[in-house]
């Protein structure tokens, strides 16, 4: 754990007891269709909170709108479902005034990029000490199966009879062009990668965008299919671990005969090949803290945006930035040990003022 983040964790009131998974589950009747991915995703995230040993009094989870967005009822801990797309922006204002608070959004796809695109990128650019769970099915569940701000090129759906002709964002592009100083991805139904991926979160100083490929099983059934099915998702899954060669495939235990990640030198580029003799001093090295934004960026662009073939998965970055929070905090302090405790009156009527005669 980072001396930066202990300092912000020491803020956060531990629990005074032992916690388990039953301490986290709410009594409310979880109203998800039959199969949805989010019951893996909520169990997971309820099976890791113990971990944390904070104070579930001092938990938030903050959602937007969209079937994700149903999270915090399900949450034994505080809670707030706001308003569409503006979730960053309430858990912003509410990790920046109250860093006694451990504080989550839960987001999707729809929510997150289409009408909360801004607020999400400014949140990603403040570096505010948020985690930020973007659920990701590739389409509008909740209003009946719309496609969405991620749904692939030619989509057939009933905004889209003919295809969808808007190319899709890339999640986690999208949140290193933002400066994100954390991101990763994972999958609904791989619980020890999912469970792995938010401990890493959670100890990260800052802003932490996670996103889940999360399976609707009723408007878009079958999405991940790929990275799921034994058979294929050796071949399409690339699973990064921070200084290790960045290779996938069998048979990994020999290296020889599987997939690595090398860089083109004609181009710059990333691109896969085949593992051989020959080439295989060039296989990258994963380096999540690498300062520099450019190979977590190529990395985040090698999957095909139809197949999903070459999709990394795990944390592609996690590098070292001034926290928002903290920077305010010590702001505030300095004005106050300059300035005194300030006068608000004086702030709000400033040096014009006019007195209205009736």
């Amino acid at each position: 754990m980072s001396k930066s983040n202990q300092t912000l964790l020491s803020l956060v009131p531990k629990a005074e007891a032992k916690q388990s998974m039953k301490d986290f589950k709410s009594d409310q009747e979880v109203r998800w269709c039959p199969g949805c991915g989010d019951y893996a995703v909520l169990a997971a995230v309820q099976g890791f909170m113990p971990e944390l040993g904070l104070a579930k009094e001092n938990i938030v989870f903050v959602s937007g709108i969209g079937c994700s967005s149903r999270f915090p009822y399900y949450m034994n801990t505080y809670g707030m479902h706001s308003i569409h797309g503006r979730a960053p922006a309430i858990a912003t204002g509410l990790a920046t005034s109250r860093r006694d608070l451990s504080v989550w959004v839960v987001t999707g796809d729809g929510d997150a990029l289409s009408i909360g695109g801004n607020h999400l990128i400014h949140a990603l650019r403040r570096n505010v000490n948020l985690k930020i769970l973007l659920f990701n099915n590739r389409i509008y569940g909740l209003t009946k199966g719309q496609y969405s701000p991620t749904s692939e090129v030619g989509k057939i759906t009933k905004s889209t009879p003919m295809g969808s002709l808007d190319a899709p964002f890339n999640p986690v592009s999208l949140a290193i062009g933002a400066e994100v100083s954390f991101v990763a991805r994972t999958i609904d139904s791989d619980r020890k990668h999912l469970t792995d991926v938010l401990r890493q979160a959670a100890d990260h100083p800052g802003t932490a965008l996670v996103e889940i490929y999360q399976n609707c099983n009723i408007f878009n059934d079958g999405a991940f299919d790929a990275l799921k099915d034994n058979d294929q998702a050796q071949d399409a899954v690339i699973r990064l671990e921070h200084g290790r060669p960045i290779r996938f495939g069998a048979p990994l235990d020999t290296g020889l005969g599987s997939n690595g990640v090398v860089r083109d030198p004609a181009t710059g580029d990333l691109k896969v090949v085949t593992v051989t003799a020959e080439n295989e001093p060039s296989i990258l090295l994963h380096d999540a803290h690498n300062p520099s934004p450019t190979t977590a960026f190529a990395l985040s662009r090698l999957a095909d945006p139809d197949t999903l073939h070459h999709t990394p998965i795990g944390v592609l970055r996690s590098v070292d930035r001034p926290v928002y929070d903290t920077q305010m905090a010590d702001q505030l302090d300095t004005a106050i040990e300059h300035n005194g405790k300030g006068d608000l009156p004086a702030l709000l009527t400033g040096t014009d003022t006019w007195t209205v005669i009736g």
